[in-house]
């Protein structure tokens, strides 16, 4: 695990209340008469805000920006515009690029392709950078512990993410790791996944629209033994103010058929299950792999606050067919066009702001929640 300690400048404090916000018009309001209206409008206007205009001033304690599903032989207009909020920490979120081969040679050109792109030397010049992957970079559609080229797709992952060659995860199977950032207010503890490198084999369903079933098999796994003992580890008296939870794949919903931790239920429950054995402070998870974007949020019996997947997806293409799938956790709507992620951590109000962002910094999405100090 490493520790950085980044100085801050005293920040401008943020609203403490909890805000939701996104792009779009108002359906299935019936308008009051007279002065009700007018009241009307101006309550509604102070938790939704349509068409944001960019807003990159840095008035937080730490910024966190990501972002998943990026094919490197396309256009990627978001480098500069992420580097323009002068992110603490950049966090790829799975499929960084798009390989899809047992062919070594073609994979590291792929990533070599990625390494030069100009806006993303911008962003590697500019701030830390950690990362999980996906399918896509881990070199096979929806692959798991079968991918008979993992070991030496994992090296070159680590080439690309710039990881020396006596680090310890270029021994280690998987490519998880974890990260304090401190800062003069508190820390920021980031922990990246791997939920490919152990990852049992899916269950296929015949149903069209429904990629995959349940597997209820117990000793079915998404993280593996190893990986589950050394997540233990990393939530063991942990005093961070903040743990931020990467998983290429989204964790809470689970409706709409495709990869999904909810694949493996019993996988989701001891999830669950750790983070309030554990009394973990304040974990957000961070997801991708869907090229959607959208908040999901529960409430989990003995965790003071609730646990909320905020998935960003993709960088530079997404699902501009969808017409809708359901997600009982959803709060806000699906955000179907290519984006990053953004997380603003106030440690003064204990505020996280998290946003979707588009073209040009456009705020799509917002979503403000005030955690417990204790």
């Amino acid at each position: 695990m490493q520790r950085s300690k980044l100085p801050r400048d005293k920040p401008t404090r943020h609203s403490l209340k909890t805000i939701f916000q996104f792009r779009g018009k108002p359906r299935g309001i019936i308008p009051f008469a007279g002065a009700n209206k007018i009241v009307f409008v101006l309550i509604f206007l102070s938790y939704f805000n349509y068409g944001q205009m960019p807003e990159t001033r840095r008035d937080s304690d730490f910024v966190i920006a990501f972002g998943s599903c990026n094919r490197q032989d396309h256009p990627q207009p978001f480098w500069e515009e992420i580097v323009k909020n002068n992110p603490d920490l950049f966090i790829w979120g799975g499929d960084n690029i798009y390989a899809d081969t047992n062919d070594m040679s073609k994979m590291s050109q792929y990533y070599t392709l990625q390494q030069n792109n100009k806006g993303y030397e911008k962003l590697k010049n500019s701030t830390t950078v950690m990362a999980t992957w996906d399918d896509h970079d881990y070199g096979k559609n929806d692959a798991g512990e079968e991918w008979e080229m993992k070991q030496e797709s994992q090296q070159l992952f680590l080439d690309f993410i710039g990881i020396g060659k006596s680090d310890s995860r270029r021994q280690q199977e998987g490519i998880y790791t974890s990260r304090i950032f401190e800062i003069e207010k508190g820390t920021i503890k980031v922990i990246v996944l791997d939920t490919r490198y152990f990852r049992s084999p899916l269950i296929k369903n015949e149903v069209k629209g429904r990629r995959y079933n349940h597997n209820n098999d117990p000793k079915s796994t998404v993280l593996g033994e190893t990986q589950w003992k050394w997540l233990e580890n990393e939530l063991e008296n942990n005093f961070s103010d903040f743990i931020v939870i990467v998983s290429s794949i989204q964790f809470l919903s689970s409706e709409h058929g495709f990869e999904t931790w909810g694949n493996f239920p019993h996988e989701v429950k001891r999830l669950k299950k750790l983070l309030v054995d554990k009394a973990v402070r304040n974990a957000i998870i961070l997801s991708g792999d869907r090229h959607l974007s959208e908040f999901s949020t529960t409430k989990i019996k003995g965790l003071k606050y609730p646990l909320i997947d905020f998935t960003s997806s993709g960088l530079t293409h997404a699902y501009t067919s969808y017409n809708g799938e359901s997600n009982k956790y959803r709060v806000g709507k699906v955000i179907a066009q290519p984006s990053f992620g953004l997380l603003k951590f106030d440690l003064d109000s204990y505020t996280v702001t998290m946003e979707m962002r588009g073209n040009n910094n456009i705020v799509l999405q917002k979503y403000s929640k005030q955690y417990p100090k204790n």
